[in-house]
């Protein structure tokens, strides 16, 4: 019997019990089985034997431009970045839609589109799209045309020409020769004055009414037809209203008859009543802004004339909660009251002029349309 020891050094000493070495090349129809890499051992990095690579070199060349298309992204999405504040603070809101900056946005899109598909550029790429997103042409864009319209300053987007139009004195389609021909500021304002007292004197010496200032004189600049204001103005007069209430309807027609008497005599048109349904205006709308179609249960009556084609306006306004049935009305003319101060209901009259130069600015406005020939 052989003794164990022995047994086993005869396998490990001796070569014999081997199997024999396959031919160059292999044998014939063998399939190679490609095996993935492990750790070394540590018994042969003890030895010195070579170690194989856990990672092929072929395969971390493919993987490398990967890394670099998303560096390439993040960089491109935050240099477009810086671009468009630079020119978001220096005002250029018309660049900002130009060729070249829509191309440059598509251009940097694309790219970070491209790096998204890569595994190793991926988590860049999606720094870079949400730089995008937040900063583009459309909101970088929107930023910088609500900062112009909050400032008002336009100028950096116009030109010399726009500019010169923009300062205009004058207004479009009206010579200066029609400006200078009409009546003055001081003048309208004299004679609507004049007329107002007039009217308040008859409706007084008739009736006893009593008048109540129902808010203040405004002037507002007229706008020139190129995008600046003009010297001229629209006057609207201080507006008068009665402190006692006028619900009857014949004292309405009546009182509305003395207004009519003063308008002609100082060269006025007779009165046109806009709420009568003479006026042609249909039902719905008679209803919806004087509460009727019918003048005797109406909440307002509304009288007009004017001096045309010179600029001056009348309005004479009539207001009646007594042909309030809704109560909707009476809850309106209590805000504007609370505003102005003036009555609830009652009459209430006053002009409007609009286009009006006045004679302190004449020689200013002859001097500044000589910048402006055939105008």
């Amino acid at each position: 019997m052989v003794e164990p020891e022995k047994q086993r050094a005869r396998y490990i000493a001796g070569t014999e019990g081997a199997p024999p070495v396959p031919p160059p090349g292999g044998y014939h129809g063998a399939k190679r089985v490609l095996q993935t890499p492990t750790a070394p051992n540590p018994g042969d990095l003890a030895q010195g034997a070579p170690v194989p690579p856990l990672v092929s070199a072929q395969a971390s060349q493919e993987k490398q431009p990967a890394g670099v298309i998303g560096w390439v992204a993040l960089t491109a999405a935050i240099l477009f970045a810086v671009v468009l504040l630079g020119t978001l603070l220096a005002g250029g809101t018309d660049m900002l839609y130009g060729v070249t900056m829509l191309t440059l946005q598509l251009v940097v899109l694309a790219v970070v589109i491209a790096a998204l598909f890569s595994r190793r550029g991926r988590m860049l790429a999606a720094s870079a799209l949400v730089i995008t997103l937040m900063l583009n042409v459309a909101t970088v864009g929107a930023m910088s045309a609500l900062q112009t319209s909050a400032s008002g300053n336009y100028q950096g987007q116009k030109t010399e020409e726009q500019k010169h139009e923009e300062a205009y004195p004058g207004i479009k389609d009206l010579t200066s020769s029609t400006i200078l021909a009409q009546p003055s500021l001081e003048e309208v304002r004299a004679q609507s004055e004049e007329m107002l007292a007039e009217i308040r004197r008859r409706l007084t010496d008739q009736y006893g009414y009593t008048w109540t200032e129902a808010g203040t004189q405004n002037l507002r600049p007229e706008r020139n037809g190129y995008g600046g204001e003009s010297m001229l103005v629209q006057y609207t007069s201080v507006p008068w209203m009665t402190n006692e209430p006028i619900q009857d309807y014949d004292r309405k027609v009546a009182v509305m008859g003395v207004i009519e008497e003063v308008m002609i005599e100082y060269g006025m048109y007779s009165l046109y009543s806009f709420n009568d349904p003479s006026s042609g205006m249909d039902d719905s709308i008679l209803e919806r802004f004087y509460g009727s179609s019918d003048p005797r249960t109406q909440n307002t009556w509304e009288y007009y004339s004017d001096n045309y084609p010179d600029p001056l306006r009348f309005y004479a306004v009539l207001y009646d909660l007594s042909n309030d049935s809704t109560g909707e009305f009476a809850g309106e003319r209590e805000a504007q009251s609370a505003r102005t101060g003036e009555p609830l209901e009652g009459l209430q009259i006053y002009f409007l002029a609009p286009e009006l130069l006045s004679e302190d600015d004449r020689e200013e406005f002859e001097t500044r349309m000589q910048e402006y020939p055939g105008s």
